[in-house]
């Protein structure tokens, strides 16, 4: 028996990283997917590798910072499967410019890391929300990150956009669970994207082309457990996109390797 039979999931950010697993994992487990994503190629990618598996996808262009574009992804997704049960925010991320308060450039980093964290959350939210209430109810999963929960120095513009998640995710909880929708977040640490790895370098995840499970290296060692790969956060959001968290809503959940506890 699959854990999203008969759920249909938009899931943004889709062509890459996360939420691209999160994409194939949900499909393996029963659920149509809505793959919105502003890159085409990766997109469509996401979406054919879905398909070759077997599940049901469509790619949707989609810029999350753009509410008409939301708009008619949402529509898109609808005509398409008739219904939304499930929306899981992932796009989002850091940029390398920014800093501390008093040094980053307002205009441009500033402007941008909420654009793509905070607003694209809460326009997706705002339209996708009402098609889950009109489903009969379903999940919302936002991507938050550890640094909502312990701060990220020198990164204080990524960690505002993050906490707001953390707060937006607990005040929509409390909003919309009498429509039956469910709203959670996930605080990730330091996960091995194909991005991250760029950005971080081989040594910021253990040393290694793989994940060194044991944080030997310097850049790790803060890791109590380990760093992680995106399958272990898609199968965080495949609980909480699924009925057996139907108990969790208004929940920040870490999963950072046991950072966040020391």
């Amino acid at each position: 028996m699959t854990r999203l039979g008969g759920k249909v999931a938009f899931i943004t950010g889709a062509g890459a990283g996360i939420a691209r697993s999160a994409a194939e994992l949900f499909a393996r487990e029963g659920a149509r997917i809505a793959v919105a994503e502003i890159d085409a190629a990766s997109g469509a990618a996401t979406a054919q590798r879905i398909r070759e598996q077997g599940g049901q996808a469509l790619f949707i262009r989609t810029d999350v910072t753009q509410e008409a574009s939301v708009r008619e992804a949402t529509d898109a997704a609808l005509r398409e499967f008739g219904k939304l049960d499930v929306l899981f925010n992932c796009a989002g991320g850091s940029l390398i410019e920014d800093g501390v308060v008093t040094e980053v450039d307002l205009d441009a980093v500033w402007k941008r890391t909420m654009e793509v964290n905070l607003l694209g959350a809460i326009l997706c939210c705002r339209h996708v929300i009402p098609r889950i209430i009109a489903a009969g109810g379903g999940s919302v999963v936002n991507m938050s990150s550890g640094a909502a929960l312990r701060g990220a120095s020198p990164l204080h513009v990524y960690t505002a956009a993050k906490g707001a998640i953390v707060s937006l995710t607990r005040a929509l909880a409390g909003t919309y669970a009498r429509g039956n929708v469910r709203v959670n977040a996930i605080c990730a640490g330091r996960i091995q994207t194909e991005r991250n790895v760029r950005k971080y370098g081989p040594a910021g995840f253990g040393g290694g082309s793989s994940v060194d499970r044991q944080g030997a290296s310097e850049r790790v060692k803060d890791y109590p457990l380990w760093v992680g790969q995106p399958i272990d956060i898609a199968n965080i959001a495949l609980f909480l996109a699924g009925d057996e968290s139907r108990m969790i809503t208004g929940a920040a959940i870490p999963a950072d390797g046991g950072r966040s506890a020391y």
